[in-house]
Order: structure tokens, then C-alpha cells, then sequence
């Protein structure tokens, strides 16, 4: 099973890297295999070449009779193509199952958070996180870490070759080679700080957009609108400015390991050149011939051709380690623990539609305010309707924030059976850009068009179905741009009927309706309670008041409470 954020809690970036590479370890293995098989194919493709060249050149042998030999060549380019064709799927599939689970790990650790320990966050700067920056670890698990295991195989044959047909021109490869790992040292100091501030500058400029183009009708409003224009332009620019800083710095580096390789193999050539012409008599130059001379210049690019490539990727990981910095940030950011939560129970352990609550001592404080609710006990059966009224600020929607789990109990405990799942609407109902079945369809993505007409005619939007000429595919704007406050409140509470969850928590459900239009929604409640779901409304209205069976009234977060009697009031 993979850890949990809390089994990674406080890991440094690099850490939490080799961690997530520890779950792929036999994918990365595999890719590396088939890499050291690719190049052991390149290293017997070579040979076969130069031996062909040489009997052609030499004329010991007519072209007729190397028919072998190029069937034998044409063999071992189509295994050398096949095992890089593996390499590169296998480090692929690794890199695949990282980044899904990465996910998974960061969507699961939003979920813990929730909204009030994400209060600080900007949407825009999540989507960038879980989109970006997890991306960004592609290149590291895909294409570096194999190369890294290829670099510490590969090269070593090959020297190995060289050295045994002439240890001179190995020796030569072997001083150059250190030179390489040097400079990717010295440029991946630089590289990984500057990747870093760039995924910063990338999830403000995310957060910042997104809230001009919320913030769009306001800014035309009060004439701001080329002021915003030009303030994102400012922040594009100087996301532009750091990503040319980087891909600078990536080709500058690359011209530097080019270089030396390029030298290094240029040294090699002339010594073999001049070897063979009987220019150069030192060492085991008089044995050269033109089969060794051949195969070992044609090896001296292969021999750096690893350590270029890592070279290459070698940016994949300054990238990663920048964005682990920021997920690592996001997963050790502690998930509050003070409410204490029943789980989930197995099927048929809860024979009610509606859910068991009971708090006990339970209290809420924010970050600089204290006493914002309880402590507070208080039992609740399932079926039972219970109403929450006081002042503006009092605390009713922190109530309801702390049964739906958005919010944690500074002490005391909470029990809420079954914990999921419920719910909610919201005082701002939350609507997003698609059509009217797809704002429905949240809550019940199985549901039939049936089912959804139903769900509308129950909160009153019926008459405004039958009036749109593409009924439930009339499309909404962001925030239900389309639609009226009343009517995006009712089509909010449509959801809470179409879903089957045993609690359901509604937060001023008839604000900004008609008189008509409440009088249909609390007996659409009526009826919810009627099937034995357990609701918790927050209202000040009368009917609504009447309708639930105890009656809660806070004020400066502490509870009186008092029974209601839903017979001495008609909706």
C-alpha cells in the first residue's frame, strides 16, 4: 500500500522522490535492463561494421561472400530497436503510475484538509500543483533515473573494449569522461533554484488570472479593466523572463558537455589517423589496424552518447526537485486531527436512510480567532430535522461546516454515522460552467433525464425547464452565469434531491426566493424529511423553524436550545 501524507510527513524533496521511486523500482529496473541490452546491441552492431568495412577495404573478402554478415547486422539493428522501444515504454509505464498516484496522494490530502484548511490557498495555485507540477515529474521517472543506472553500467563496457583493443585511446576517454558529471553538477545547482521560483511565479500568475477573469464585470464597472489588462501582462512577462532564464542556462550547459565530448572524440580520430599513416609510433599505436582503428573510433560516440543523454534529462531532474519543493510543501501541511470521526459502515450495518450525529464538548477556533463555537454537545437521531438560528456571525454555518467535516474540532469529539456521505448547500451555491444536466449530474451522475426533470419540478424549476428551447442542455456560464440567484439556489437544492445521502446540510436554503417559491421548497423538504433523512438547516424562516423538530439558537458560538413543534406551523 503507499504511504500516507501523514507516513511522508516532513520529507525533504529529494526524499520524497526517492520514495515514489522506490513503488516503481521494477519498471525503472526493467527500463534499465533493456537499456544495457540496447546498447550491448550497438556495441556488437559497431563490430559487425567495422569487420565488414575492413574485409571490404582489405579485399579479403568479395561483397557476395558477406551476405552473412549483413543479415547478421540487419538482425541486430531490429533487437537494438526493439529493446530501446521497450526502454523507453517500460520508463513511460513508471513514470504513468507516479504521477497517478501522486494524484490520488494530493487529491486525498485536499479531501483531509478541506475547505477551511485550504483557506489560504488559491484554487488557481492547487490546479497548478496537481496539474504542472505533477507533470513535471514525468521527465525524472520516464528518462532519468533509467539513464542514471544506464550511465553507471554502460560506459564501463564499452571503456572496457576500447581499453582491451587499444589502452591509449581508452585512457583517453577515461580523462575526459570525469569532465562531463562536473559541469552537470555545477549546472544542476542553479537549475533546480531556478526551477523552483519558476513553478512559484507559475501558480501565482495561474491565481491571478483566474481572479481577473472572476473579477471581469467588477473591472468594467469601475473602468479597470486595461489596468487588470496590463497587471497580467506584467505577471506573463516576468513568468516569461525566469522561463528563458531556465532554457538559457539548459543551453548553455549542453553547449559545454557538447564540447568537451566533441573535443574528446576529435583527440581520439586524430590518434588513430595518424596511427594508422605510422605517424605516431607510442605506445600500442603500431598495432592498430584498420578493424580496431574503426570499431574504436565508432565506439568513442557511444561512449559519451549516456552521459550526453543524462546530460539532456539532467534538467528533467532540476525540474522534478522544483516541483516536489511545492508538493512536498502541500502534502506536510498538517491535516487537523482533533475531531474524532466515525468511518464509513459496511453495507447493511445502518438500516436508516438518515444519520446518528453526536457532538460532545466540540469546539471550533480559527487562526487568530478563538471561541468561534462551543464547546457544544448535542445529539441528533436519524430523521430528525433540526434548525439552527441566531445572528449573522453567531456561528451556524461553522456548525455546519464542522458536521460536514470542512471544519475540525479544536476539542471535544464528533461523531457523525455513517461520516459519508452528505449534502451540502452552500449560501453561495456552487455552480459550474456546463449545462443545466451537468450541474445536476454532480450529485447523481447515473441519473436519468427523468430523474433530473423531477428533481427541478420539486424546487419550483419546472416552469423554467418548460420555457428553454434545449431543456436540460441549456448551457450555464461560470458561477451559473444564466440563471438568477433564486433560481441557481434552487437548482443547487435540486442536487440535494437527487443525491442519496443520508445527512443533508442546508445553509439559508430560501434566501433570495419569493414567497411562492419557499413555500415549495420547505415542503420539498417536508417531504426529505418524510423518507427518514436527517437534516440540519440553518434559516431564520418561520416554516422552516416549524418544520424541524428541535430548534438550536446561537449566539457568540454557544447553544440554548429549545423544542419546536412543526404542527403550529404551515409552509
Amino acid at each position: 500500500m503507499p504511504p500516507t501524507p501523514a507516513a511522508e510527513d516532513e520529507l525533504t524533496p529529494r526524499a520524497w522522490l526517492h520514495l515514489q521511486a522506490r513503488e516503481i523500482r521494477g519498471w525503472l529496473w526493467l527500463s534499465s535492463v533493456l537499456g544495457v541490452l540496447a546498447g550491448l546491441m550497438t556495441l556488437l552492431q559497431m563490430a559487425l561494421l567495422a569487420w565488414v568495412v575492413s574485409r571490404l577495404i582489405d579485399g579479403e573478402a568479395p561483397p557476395g561472400t558477406l551476405t552473412t554478415a549483413f543479415g547478421a547486422l540487419a538482425g541486430v539493428i531490429v533487437l537494438r530497436a526493439l529493446a530501446q522501444w521497450g526502454q523507453e515504454s517500460a520508463g513511460v509505464e513508471a513514470s504513468w503510475r507516479v504521477r497517478r498516484r501522486v494524484r490520488a496522494m494530493l487529491l486525498d490530502h485536499l479531501a483531509a484538509l478541506g475547505p477551511t484548511g485550504l483557506s489560504d490557498r488559491h484554487p488557481a495555485g492547487l490546479g497548478g500543483q496537481l496539474v504542472e507540477q505533477v507533470e513535471a515529474l514525468d521527465g525524472y521517472f520516464a528518462r532519468f533515473l533509467p539513464q542514471l543506472r544506464l550511465v553507471m553500467a554502460l560506459p564501463l563496457v564499452l571503456l572496457g573494449v576500447v581499453l582491451w583493443l587499444d589502452w591509449l585511446a581508452g585512457v583517453l576517454l577515461l580523462l575526459a569522461a570525469p569532465l562531463i558529471p562536473l559541469f552537470m553538477a555545477l549546472v544542476g545547482m542553479g537549475a533546480e533554484r531556478l526551477n523552483r521560483e519558476q513553478f512559484v511565479a507559475v501558480t501565482r500568475l495561474a491565481g491571478h488570472f483566474l481572479d481577473r477573469v472572476r473579477g471581469l464585470t467588477t473591472l468594467q464597472l469601475f473602468n479597470r479593466a486595461e489596468r487588470s489588462v496590463e497587471e497580467v501582462f506584467v505577471a506573463a512577462d516576468d513568468y516569461r523572463r525566469r522561463s528563458m532564464r531556465t532554457l538559457r542556462l539548459a543551453f548553455l550547459s549542453s553547449a559545454v558537455l557538447e564540447f568537451f565530448a566533441s573535443v574528446a572524440i576529435a583527440m581520439i580520430a586524430i590518434y588513430i589517423g595518424f596511427g594508422l599513416l605510422g605517424y605516431i609510433r607510442f605506445g600500442p599505436a603500431d598495432e592498430l589496424t584498420l578493424f580496431s582503428g574503426l570499431l574504436i573510433l565508432l565506439l568513442a560516440p557511444e561512449f559519451f552518447q549516456p552521459l550526453r543523454t543524462l546530460a539532456q534529462h539532467y534538467h528533467d531532474r532540476a525540474a522534478a526537485l522544483g516541483a516536489a519543493d511545492g508538493l512536498v510543501t502541500l502534502l506536510n501541511r498538517p491535516v487537523p486531527d482533533g475531531t474524532e470521526r466515525e468511518g464509513w459502515p459496511m453495507p447493511g450495518a445502518f438500516d436508516t436512510p438518515g444519520a446518528r450525529i453526536r457532538l460532545s464538548e466540540a469546539s471550533v477556533a480559527y487562526p487568530g480567532r478563538e471561541g468561534v463555537l462551543g464547546p457544544l454537545s448535542l445529539a441528533l437521531e436519524p430523521g430528525q430535522c433540526l434548525a439552527v438560528v441566531g445572528p449573522s456571525g453567531a456561528g451556524k454555518s461553522t456548525l455546519l461546516r464542522l458536521l460536514a467535516g470542512f471544519a475540525h474540532a479544536e476539542q471535544g469529539r464528533v461523531e457523525v454515522v455513517p461520516a459519508a456521505p452528505i449534502a451540502w448547500m452552500d449560501q453561495r451555491p456552487w455552480l459550474v460552467q456546463g449545462s443545466l444536466a451537468d450541474n445536476l449530474r454532480l450529485a447523481a451522475p447515473e441519473a436519468s433525464d427523468e430523474q433530473l426533470g423531477a428533481a427541478l419540478s420539486r424546487v419550483g424549476l419546472d416552469g423554467l425547464l418548460a420555457t428553454l428551447p434545449e431543456g436540460l442542455a441549456t448551457p450555464l456560464g461560470e458561477r451559473g452565469l444564466g440563471v438568477s440567484g433564486g433560481q441557481a439556489q434552487r437548482l443547487a437544492l435540486g442536487r440535494v434531491f437527487l443525491s442519496e445521502a443520508p445527512l443533508v446540510l442546508l445553509d439559508e436554503p430560501t434566501a433570495n426566493l419569493d414567497e411562492a417559491s419557499e413555500a415549495q421548497i420547505v415542503a420539498s423538504l417536508r417531504d426529505l424529511k418524510a423518507r427518514g433523512r436527517t437534516l440540519v438547516v440553518a434559516t431564520h424562516h418561520p416554516a422552516l423553524i416549524a418544520l424541524a423538530d428541535r430548534v438550536l439558537s446561537i449566539e457568540r458560538g454557544m447553544l440554548g436550545e429549545r423544542t419546536a413543534r412543526s404542527h403550529d406551523a404551515t409552509p
